[in-house]
């Protein structure tokens, strides 16, 4: 964060919580004309601070509300079957987010499903086909009470 200003910052703020602004009216919030803000804008996605714009759908109206996180635990650890699961895990649709980490279990993995019949058919017949793994935890969520769709910019 040491290339980034105020102004940096403030666009960055702006843009997480709605990056459907034109140039124009970021210029304006930020009190600068609209080149400038262009320009800031393309150095930091060049620079990796904005990875993409995206469109946050809307789970439950596309039937596909049922959320599960779900521990994984390889049945090995070397780094063939760890890059094999990975490689194996980018393949499935349900599967939105994937985190490698420490404790009890090797991965946690973010699954999306119509309902519980979707979930157990996922189960069987995706994450069993994937030879890495040696045992699952599944928690499922009752209700989202926050989710910010990234990171807070203090």
């Amino acid at each position: 964060m040491e290339n980034l200003d105020e102004v940096d910052l403030k666009l960055l703020k702006i843009l997480h919580n709605n990056s459907n602004f034109t140039v124009k009216e970021l210029a304006k919030q930020v009190n600068l004309s609209a080149s400038p803000v262009f320009e800031r804008l393309k150095r930091l996605e060049k620079n990796g601070y904005i990875k993409k714009y995206i469109a946050i759908l809307d789970a439950e109206k596309l039937h596909q509300g049922f959320i599960v996180f779900c521990n994984i635990k390889l049945k090995k650890h070397d780094r063939t079957i760890g890059n094999q699961f990975v490689a194996d895990i980018m393949e499935i649709d349900e599967v939105v987010e994937c985190y490698n980490t420490s404790g009890d279990f090797d991965f946690l993995l973010k699954v999306y499903a119509r309902n519980m019949k979707h979930y157990q058919d996922f189960v069987f017949n995706k994450l069993g086909g994937v030879k890495s793994i040696g045992s699952t935890h599944s928690t499922f969520v009752m209700t989202e009470i926050k989710n910010t769709y990234g990171i807070g910019i203090i």
